[in-house]
């Protein structure tokens, strides 16, 4: 049998369900509304997301590209370096740069996807 006196500090509603505890959390600490932005902090965001989707494709369009290219292996600062050389005109370095340029538009592009804005109150 329930305890009258539970029932009787719990909200009604709440006592129905029986989703009410003594050990409930108090009733003052509500979650505060989210900050309103500023349309000047709104257009900075905005801004600095898309410098991050330019910087993200670019480099990865640059990855994907350069080490198929002959300046890739062989440059200036590679020729005081032939092990160095050797390496960086190795397939699988290529193709993990390749990959990593792959990876770099994918992030870019995605998060211009899912970009968001807080909703105005």
């Amino acid at each position: 049998m329930p305890d009258p006196d539970l029932q009787e500090s719990q909200d009604p509603g709440l006592a129905k369900t029986g989703l009410a505890t003594p050990d409930s959390a108090p009733q003052g600490d509500a979650p505060s509304p989210p900050e309103r932005l500023s349309p000047g902090k709104v257009w900075l965001h905005r801004l600095s997301v898309l410098l991050f989707v330019f910087v993200c494709a670019a480099a990865g369009v640059l990855l994907v590209i350069l080490p198929w290219t002959q300046q890739w292996s062989d440059n200036v600062w590679l020729f005081r370096y032939p092990a160095l050389q050797t390496v960086v005109s190795n397939g699988f370095v290529r193709g993990l740069c390749s990959g990593f340029g792959l990876l770099d538009i994918w992030i870019g592009f995605s998060e211009a996807i899912h970009y968001h804005e807080e909703k105005k109150a």
